[in-house]
């Protein structure tokens, strides 16, 4: 690697231990967690979510989870949410589309971490495409001052 990915030095900067892990490209999350030793659970993304043209939100999601929009909604007190496009995801980040972190990213945006994600080391995007890193997921939530709340169901089932 080159360069320390963007998510490392914030969280150097926070006091939060971590560790940088590169991988190769996949093409599932199982595929993915199997590369990297976890389980598909310790892979958390980071999605953009839109609450008004001028508001955005990082939603930090367990790999074997799903949003549920009405417990999210529930959580931000609104009735419509969406997924920005990729192109305004980035704008509103920083970051293009399966780097996105809230660490780093070029706005300030609150962050709502699934409650499942607490309690073990989770992978999260660095900004960096093919990078990783390996945080303490309680560490990381204080860190961001994430509200912690139950925003996801069952991928692929029903929430």
């Amino acid at each position: 690697m080159t360069a320390e990915p963007p998510a490392a030095s914030v969280l150097t900067s926070l006091g939060v231990a971590y560790r940088v892990v590169e991988y190769e490209p996949v093409t599932s999350l199982e595929e993915a967690a199997a590369q990297r030793g976890i389980s598909p659970a310790d892979i958390v993304k980071t999605l953009v979510v839109r609450i008004s043209d001028e508001s955005y939100v990082f939603v930090l999601v367990p790999g074997d989870r799903a949003i549920s929009w009405p417990k999210l909604r529930a959580q931000l007190g609104t009735k419509r949410l969406s997924l920005p496009d990729p192109a305004t995801a980035q704008a509103v980040t920083g970051y293009a589309r399966g780097t996105i972190t809230p660490l780093g990213s070029s706005h300030v945006w609150p962050v709502v971490a699934d409650s499942s994600m607490l309690g073990r080391s989770v992978a999260l995007g660095s900004g960096t495409p093919h990078t990783h890193v390996l945080v303490d997921a309680d560490a990381l939530v204080r860190a961001l001052s994430a509200v912690v709340a139950d925003i996801t169901g069952i991928r692929g089932g029903a929430a």
